[in-house]
């Protein structure tokens, strides 16, 4: 069991930042865009290249089912990540999880650019299983890295101002996601579709050892958090984080489980599922001639209208959305500063259920409607992801910081994340458009609201001072 105090001793109180802003920002920020960046890649592969690489003999509903579900292995994973670097950040510190957890997602990302495709009856069950292992890893990364970036920004924060220092690691996310796409963009369209697919999609996998370094040097260069070493010469550095986490913070888990909700759900309905519901084919003729091109058999049962984009135009699409997302996590710092968290998420939840129910009637609006449709929703996914890296964290004190945020944003992933773009996938075939996808969306909004509404705000809870 972990040593209790209500407060460290007087000397503790000084608040000087160890680290100075310029690395604040850029440590943060540059680990969780590579971090986001092999995600995304992920992510965007699953749509466009992974279900006929490794489910070639599936049908095309099936190949694409089969290709969500793998890629929601990694948020079950992300528990995994966040109990293991949890652990080892509230007792060894932050520097060095951030550092493992970086390494776990480059290495991992690296060797799926690496790995072979299922181009016969053995490399059939072979391929699958390696990539689910390497993306059970992705996961387990990411679920450590999050918590760890987010700590680093907000516990060198000046005072009054965590919520704005909290966006700089948000930022990693609209910024890997615009890297990813850009270079999936570059390598569809500087080779042919039989070069993209035999070797082209693996160069944005393997390019992330590049990036991988740069990270590591700059967060091998960080000195540790002034909250963390406080911790530690208060000596109340607990000794199970896990077991106290959950025995004496429990209700903070769960409210910051629920508060992520309708974050996670919007976010990957934006990209995977809209990408696969843009791209899809709007006419049974075009799906049957694309499964012919594709060797694969068309049933017509199965076939749903999607939007008809092109590939290529749709990424374009969607990373105009996603300027807009990190246009509004910028703005969601100050605002969540000026109304408070609480205020902020709340209005955002409401603002994203009306979202929700009018999915449809934008989509069928033409291109037009389109870019309206991903403006907003990114738009709104900035604003409710940008106070989340300050909100999870004050919900629990020093020693315990680490485990709680991560334990709260990745279980949160299980149950919003992972199941979003496979329910939507399946809700778009049973309705036959996406308004059950948007019903889905104001749900999750609902619930999050809910949670939120019955919380008290954190904008002036204590952070150098406090432990469990």
């Amino acid at each position: 069991m972990s040593h209790t105090s209500t407060h460290l001793a007087p000397a503790a109180r000084e608040t000087q930042p160890r680290n100075s802003r310029g690395r604040v920002i850029f440590a943060s920020l540059i680990g969780t865009t590579i971090e986001f960046y092999d995600f995304y890649i992920y992510a965007t592969a699953s749509v466009l290249v992974f279900p006929k690489l490794f489910f070639p003999h599936a049908t095309e509903l099936n190949a694409v089912l089969s290709s969500f579900a793998v890629f929601g292995v990694a948020f079950l994973a992300r528990p995994v990540g966040a109990f293991l670097f949890g652990h080892y950040g509230d007792r060894l510190g932050r520097k060095v999880t951030l550092v493992a957890s970086l390494l776990i997602m480059g290495v991992s990302t690296f060797l799926i650019g690496c790995l072979p495709t299922a181009t016969n009856d053995v490399l059939s069950v072979v391929a699958p299983t390696l990539l689910v292992i390497l993306r059970f890893l992705q996961g387990v990364a990411l679920g450590g890295e999050w918590s760890g970036a987010a700590l680093l920004a907000t516990e060198n924060a000046p005072e009054g101002k965590r919520a704005i220092y909290g966006t700089f690691p948000q930022l990693g996310a609209p910024i890997g996601f615009i890297l990813a796409n850009l270079l999936f963009i570059v390598m569809s369209t500087q080779l042919s579709a039989a070069q993209f697919m035999a070797w082209g999609w693996r160069v944005p996998f393997l390019l992330s050892a590049v990036m991988v370094i740069v990270g590591l040097y700059v967060r091998l260069r960080l000195v540790e958090s002034a909250s963390f070493e406080k911790v530690v010469e208060a000596g109340v550095v607990a000794k199970l984080p896990m077991s106290d986490v959950f025995v004496r913070h429990g209700r903070a888990v769960a409210l910051g489980t629920v508060a992520m909700l309708a974050t996670y759900v919007l976010f990957y309905l934006m990209t995977s599922f809209t990408l696969t519901y843009g791209t899809a084919p709007k006419t049974e003729a075009a799906a049957a001639a694309a499964a012919k091109s594709a060797g694969k058999p068309f049933n017509a049962a199965d076939f749903v209208p999607g939007l008809g984009f092109a590939r290529t135009e749709f990424l374009w699409l969607l990373i105009i959305g996603v300027v807009f997302f990190g246009i509004f996590t910028v703005l969601s710092g100050p605002w969540a500063e000026r109304l408070g968290r609480r205020k902020l998420v709340i209005g955002v939840s409401v603002a994203i259920a009306a979202f929700g129910l009018v999915w449809q009637p934008l989509l069928s609006m033409g291109r037009p409607g389109v870019i309206a449709f991903l403006i907003i929703g990114f738009a709104l996914m900035g604003t409710t992801f940008g106070p989340m890296a300050a909100y999870l964290p004050e919900m629990f004190p020093s020693n315990v910081r680490y485990t709680g945020s991560a334990v709260a944003y990745n279980l949160s992933s299980v149950i919003g994340a992972a199941p979003a773009s496979f329910v939507a996938v399946w809700l778009w075939h049973v309705g036959g458009n996406a308004v059950l996808v948007g019903l889905y969306l104001a749900l999750a909004a609902l619930i999050t609201l809910a949670a939120v509404f019955f919380s008290k705000d954190t904008r002036d809870v204590a952070f150098e001072d406090n432990v469990a």
